[in-house]
This record gives structure tokens, sequence and C-alpha cells, in this order.
């Protein structure tokens, strides 16, 4: 079904039970559990229900394939695709997908209630151009194929401060190693984050991992070096300037 054919249909909303494969845990609110059952019918909402058994369910409850396909199957068209990982809410995604509209978006995220949130406001603009993936990161290779992708963002991720967890950052080897087997040559990747140390970290192993580095900007807003681009601001973001942080800004490409 194209997705924005199925736009009306999603309005209303749904009291509808989650799919068998999904775990809830006992504490979870009835608010939570709603939005995740609303989310798993959301056509444009893709979901890896078992990690240890991953596959993707759309909103039929049917595992769907469409590696190598997504601009052809879940768009209908054969444009460029960016991912935005660990997108929360979905606010640079959309923010994004209304400033480009010849472009596919895709965020990415591992907490349904965020996706539910993107997704209804997906729905309220009436944006086809649009689509989530509810996984681990980490399995994003098992539903996309190699060079699939013209551009990353990841932005404002979980800077893991400690040293034990830096294998967990987004920016970590193992994680750009997967980044580059599913970016075209020349695409792109972009990193935004208040976190000046996870900042300093990326760079450094962004080059490392072989990317070249084509722009490294600190304090953007202080330094009136924000565009079109990197001037949407997430939720998350408007936090942290709120709190008197820097936002820090790089830009590299697959070569």
């Amino acid at each position: 079904m194209r997705i924005k054919d199925s736009l009306p249909q999603l309005l209303p909303h749904f009291e509808l039970t989650l799919h068998p494969h999904f775990t809830v845990k006992k504490h979870m609110g009835k608010a939570k559990l709603k939005k995740l059952s609303e989310v798993s019918t959301f056509s444009f909402v893709f979901e890896n229900k078992d990690f240890l058994a991953p596959a993707l369910y759309n909103s039929n409850h049917e595992i769907v394939d469409w590696k190598g396909q997504w601009a052809e199957k879940v768009f209908l068209n054969n444009r460029p695709i960016t991912l935005e990982l660990a997108c929360g809410k979905g606010d640079y995604t959309i923010a994004l997908a209304q400033k480009f509209p010849d472009r596919n978006f895709i965020g990415v995220d591992i907490k349904g209630d965020r996706i539910w949130r993107g997704g209804m406001t997906v729905i309220e603009k009436g944006l086809s151009n649009v689509a989530f993936v509810r996984t681990k990161i980490e399995q994003l290779d098992l539903f996309f194929a190699p060079h699939e992708i013209d551009e990353i963002w990841i932005t404002f991720p979980d800077p893991f401060p400690k040293k034990p967890d830096a294998k967990r950052r987004l920016t970590a080897p193992s994680f750009l190693q997967l980044y580059k087997k599913l970016i075209k040559e020349n695409g792109t990747l972009h990193f935004k984050t208040d976190a000046i140390d996870l900042f300093d970290f990326s760079e450094e192993m962004i080059k490392e991992a072989g990317f070249e580095l084509l722009c490294v900007q600190r304090d953007i807003y202080g330094k009136l070096l924000a565009d079109e681009l990197t001037s949407i601001k997430t939720y998350y973001e408007l936090m942290h300037i709120s709190d008197g942080r820097t936002i820090n800004y790089l830009r590299a490409i697959i070569k």
C-alpha cells in the first residue's frame, strides 16, 4: 500500500491488541500500551519484534523483506534514501522530509512510543516520503542491502560517557563499519551533538574508519555556522541550548 494513500485511514485512534510477537513489560502503563498498539497499525512503520529472531513486520502483521527495494516498495519511487538513527520522535526526519519532498526519509529507533509520536506527526502533516523502522541499529544490515542508503544522520545520541561503554556509542568502530556497508560510495554521514567529548571521539573514529571529513564545526550557533540542514532543532537540542550547551556538527563521506 502506498504511504500517502493510507494516511486518511490512520487518523482515528485504534483499539487493537499488540502483535503476539511483541514482548510487553508488566509495569508498562496503559497510555504507553495504547501507543504501541496504535503504532503497529501505521502502514509506514515496520517493526522488528524479536531481536533474537529478527524480521520486519508491517501493519498487517506480515513479515516483509524490502532489502534493496525500500524506495521501490515502500515509497513507490527510485529517489535517494536518508536514514536518521536513534531518531526518537523523528524531529529531524520529519523536518528534512518537509524541506526535501523529492527524497525518502526513514527514522530508526528502538522505542515504539517515540516512533508513535513521529508517526502521528507524519499523519497530521500528510507526509508521504517518511517511514520508520523499529529495530536495534546493530541489525540494520539484515533489513537494508549494501550501499542502499544515500546518507545517514545521527543527532544527539546517548554519549555513553563511561569508558567501558564506549563501544555502545553510535560512532564506535563497529557501528561505523556498519554504516560503510550501508551507505553508497560518496554517500554522506552527518553527526550532531552537544557532548564535546563524544564529538572529539567521533571525529577521531570517523577519520580512522576511512571516511573523508568535509566539515567539522564546533559551536555552530555561537559562531553563526548553522545552515539550512544544521539549523533544524530537535526536542532534545532545544533543551540543550536552553541549558547553555554548545552544539557541534560534522559531515563526512564514504570514499
